[in-house]
């Protein structure tokens, strides 16, 4: 469709219905490769050992998933004679879903972008790329930092109560899933509060006088992304995301003094609007 072309509501719906039926096909191949495709070809040199050597690329993601993350000590176990199945086939349809993230951005960007402005869409290229930066770092930095810190603290515990240290492979994969998902959105946060600032919804101001009360939530956000991992895992993931929201308020401010008009304080030499009659420091009138 053209930029310039006023569609109707029926021809939006009929886009978007294409676009949706693109996404769920690219999700259904990456799955299926998954589930299907072979990691080692080795056994087409010896097609009787199909059965023996035959493993699906997502058993082999899994594999190093779990010889990379889980402890020596602890042990998996099935719990249930249907947990490898259902572990199967929602793991393929995971690792679908995170491989069709590129077309799922493309197809959302093409439909929203002819209703865009020219400054609307110098704001949605820089978040775009910061957004999806900022959340491998934090997948990451979940994946080879968080977890095993978590999983390592916890083992001694079992110990101490007389425990075996094992647990469910449905509970193991979900701890992961979830915990590399929950980190990567967790570092993403900076990314919306220079958002606002740009967009003139947030002042740097409020952010650094409600310093202590934003650090407040994200230790209770960190509690909440790694209920398991005790003070110390919260400790781990709860120090980088200071240090991103110290970050974000530093690039907001310069956005902030670019957007508006800056002046000094008379008294005290801080930085206020040009609007403003008191200064936000030291309270005294510019009159």
């Amino acid at each position: 469709m053209s930029k310039d072309k006023e569609m109707t509501i029926w021809e939006h719906i009929y886009e978007l219905s294409m676009r949706l039926r693109a996404v769920l096909i690219s999700i259904l191949i990456f799955t299926v490769v998954f589930m299907a495709v072979p990691a080692d070809f080795s056994f087409l040199k010896n097609p009787s050992q199909l059965l023996v050597v035959y493993k699906p690329l997502v058993v082999k993601v899994l594999d190093m998933i779990r010889e990379q993350v889980l402890p020596k000590n602890m042990t998996l176990i099935g719990g249930e004679v249907t947990a490898g199945i259902e572990l199967y086939l929602m793991i393929s349809f995971a690792f679908g879903l995170i491989c069709s993230v590129p077309v799922i951005a493309y197809e959302m960007y093409k439909y929203v972008d002819p209703a865009l402005y020219p400054h609307e869409r110098k704001l949605v290229y820089p978040f775009v790329v910061s957004f999806s930066a900022l959340f491998t770092f934090g997948a990451l930095f979940g994946y080879f930092l968080l977890l095993p810190f978590m999983l390592w603290a916890l083992v001694p515990f079992l110990i101490w109560v007389g425990a075996q240290p094992v647990i469910l492979v449905t509970d193991f994969y979900g701890l992961v899933f979830i915990s590399i998902f929950l980190s990567g959105i967790a570092f993403t946060f900076p990314v919306f509060l220079v958002l606002l600032v740009r967009a003139g919804l947030l002042r740097t101001r409020t952010l650094t006088k409600n310093r202590k009360y934003v650090y407040a939530a994200t230790f209770i956000l960190t509690a909440i992304i790694t209920p398991d991992g005790g003070p110390l895992a919260d400790a781990v993931l709860f120090l980088p995301l200071i240090v991103l929201f110290e970050a974000a308020i530093a690039i907001a401010k310069k956005y902030e003094k670019e957007g508006r008009s800056i002046k000094t304080c008379k008294f005290c030499d801080a930085e206020m609007e040009e609007d403003e009659t008191f200064c936000p420091k030291c309270g005294k009138s510019q009159i």
